[in-house]
């Protein structure tokens, strides 16, 4: 793993040999090392050493190579490409290389990034207010993760200052408070005869996990606000999930809204090879949303990486890397925070193009044959954690990828490898989009492996009765596609009045339940405890029916009841006032089956 120590690093210069888009190929470079920074051609475009074979080096650049010519100087920086990490972060919008795009567009004058600009990451001119750890004094041993001062970085986000990873020994001095730069030094710390100044920031590389002290089992879901993946499908803090669909099935909207609504302590949205229209529209409404929970704006917790598809192909998988890498720093100060990545798929393209262009052994499809284990590289670093440090702090990354298969197919390669390695599956059915069913997530191919890691903390929150009430319901889901296949062939009313009814309660269950509108500000975000109550309503009615219909009742009677129609509304109300309405329906409908069952 790479240290944190200071060291000096003399460049090294070689030439290009050959040009293939993204990809260059250099020679005459001494000792070139895997994954090292370089900067090719005279205007210093950033590239990453992603092969070496005899004398050639393999670079993919990350930034427009047309102009370059063979022979142009190639220098090695012996670096990893790293992450910036420090107060700055949220409320940043970044390109795949954790470029500020709108520190750039200041600097430039422009709203397109030249190639060649390196612009810092954190803002060198900013003074922050920096409170120094009473407890960790001078001549004190110190280890990686311990906290030794805090900056407000926003009202919602206090960020830790923290001794690096690899850096122990003696703290020799420390600053007091006061208002410090980023690139100022609050503490040196000495270890022998080696001397380390801790800053307000530290560099991390991207494809470097940051460690940890232990990993924990994920007993706590995270809550989204969306109904049918909180109370269907849970899904755990430092859980890892997917969700495919075909064009049009709602991918990126459904990625938003968790990043919105989610309980996560701090959001980050990557864009990786996303249309910039959407882009656009996401960074629009995210400036814009209050966060109702916190009572402050959204993006007091939020980061974004904005890798548009118009630019290099090579930068999304740094993207992608850059996110999960800035998560990982705040997982240390002990905050939940949730990455989602929309989308995977074109990450995969993107290592399609470059290992076809570096001449390698294809694999299905075309892809690379290390699809699998980059993939898996990046979704194993989410989890539940405690940091390393003191004081003890338990955090978490969760991971929602978005894929994108061609045509909705879901046996192709990016979707079969990804499901290898998560844990919850959302997967976006067109024929429900289509119906403007919105979340369009399949009921019946989505599943959840954390269910019985969260089981208790939801039952406690519902009276012991999640898990019962979600076994139903997926039970009556499956069900009702059994019988619509009969349905198709003979009718609905050649079925007995049993199924007629699991007819009836399913599409109240779809409709009532399952269903949110997002343009709804009461339904947008849906409480734990408002999506308990409506479960519980369709319960008590399809519990009631069913005793009706045992009792020689035909359903088109039990139809006539005007008091299950409350439920379809009850998503509606605002969350204050769903016990109130629920309380109503209750009275009504015990009142309307007693009046059935007496008149029949």
């Amino acid at each position: 793993m790479a240290t944190n120590w200071v060291f000096k690093v003399s460049s090294r210069i070689g030439k290009i040999y050959r040009i293939a888009g993204p990809l260059v190929v250099a020679t005459d470079i001494p000792s070139p090392k895997m994954y090292e920074v370089v900067y090719v051609g005279n205007e210093g475009l950033i590239g990453e050493v992603i092969g070496v074979r005899g004398e050639k080096v393999f670079i993919q650049v990350y930034e427009e190579t047309t102009g370059l010519t063979v022979g142009e100087k190639v220098e090695a920086t012996g670096e990893l490409l790293s992450a910036e990490l420090g107060p700055g972060l949220i409320g940043s919008i970044y390109d795949g290389l954790q470029r500020p795009e709108l520190e750039i567009a200041r600097f430039l004058n422009d709203i397109f990034i030249r190639r060649g600009v390196k612009v810092s990451a954190l803002r060198r001119n900013v003074k922050w207010a920096y409170t120094a750890e009473k407890s960790i004094r001078i001549g004190d041993k110190v280890e990686p993760g311990d906290v030794i001062g805090y900056v407000q970085e926003t009202p919602i986000v206090t960020h830790k200052i923290m001794i690096p990873p690899g850096v122990s020994g003696i703290l020799k001095w420390k600053a007091g408070d006061g208002e410090y730069a980023v690139d100022d030094v609050v503490a040196v710390v000495e270890s022998g005869e080696k001397r380390y100044e801790v800053k307000l920031y530290q560099k991390w590389p991207v494809r470097v996990p940051r460690p940890f002290k232990d990993k924990l089992p994920p007993t706590e879901p995270l809550i989204t606000g969306c109904r049918v993946i909180d109370l269907m499908f849970p899904l755990a803090k430092g859980g890892k999930a997917a969700v495919p669909g075909g064009f049009g099935t709602g991918k990126t909207v459904l990625l938003q809204s968790l990043t919105k609504w989610s309980h996560a302590d701090i959001a980050i949205f990557v864009g990786c090879g996303e249309r910039g229209n959407e882009m656009a529209d996401a960074l629009k409404s995210f400036v814009e949303l209050y966060d109702v929970r916190r009572k402050r704006p959204m993006m007091e917790r939020s980061v974004f990486i904005a890798n548009t598809s118009n630019m290099p192909v090579a930068a999304r998988e740094t993207s992608v890397m850059l996110g999960v890498t800035i998560g990982e720093y705040f997982r240390d100060m002990g905050y939940d925070i949730l990455l989602v990545a929309d989308s995977t798929s074109r990450w995969a393209e993107a290592m399609r193009e470059i290992s076809g262009r570096m001449e390698e052994m294809p694999g299905e499809e075309g892809f690379p044959a290390y699809l699998a284990s980059r993939l898996a590289e990046f979704y194993e670093r989410a989890g539940r954690v405690v940091a390393l440090g003191r004081p003890e702090r338990v955090g978490s990354v969760t991971i929602v990828g978005a894929v994108s298969p061609p045509g909705g197919d879901f046996s192709e390669p990016v979707v079969r490898n990804t499901l290898r390695y998560i844990q919850a599956l959302y997967a976006l059915d067109y024929d429900l989009a289509t119906r403007r069913h919105f979340p369009a997530i399949s009921w019946l191919m989505s599943y959840s492996l954390y269910v019985d890691f969260v089981k208790d903390y939801l039952n406690e929150r519902s009276a012991g009765r999640w898990r019962e009430l979600r076994d139903a319901f997926l039970k009556i889901l499956q069900r009702e596609a059994e019988l619509l296949d009969i349905v198709r062939l003979v009718g609905p009313e050649a079925l007995p009045e049993e199924d007629k009814l699991i007819l009836e309660v399913a599409r109240m269950i779809r409709e009532g339940f399952l269903q949110q509108d997002l343009l709804d500000l009461n339904d947008a975000y849906s409480p734990l405890e408002k999506g308990f109550l409506i479960m519980d309503a369709i319960w008590r009615f399809y519990e009631a029916a069913s005793s009706l219909t045992k009792s020689g009742v035909p359903l088109f009677k039990i139809r006539e009841l005007k008091s299950p129609y409350m439920v379809y509304k009850l998503k509606l109300y605002a969350p204050h006032e769903v016990g109130k309405v629920y309380a109503e329906y209750v009275e009504a409908l015990e009142r309307e089956v007693a009046k059935l069952r007496g008149g029949s």
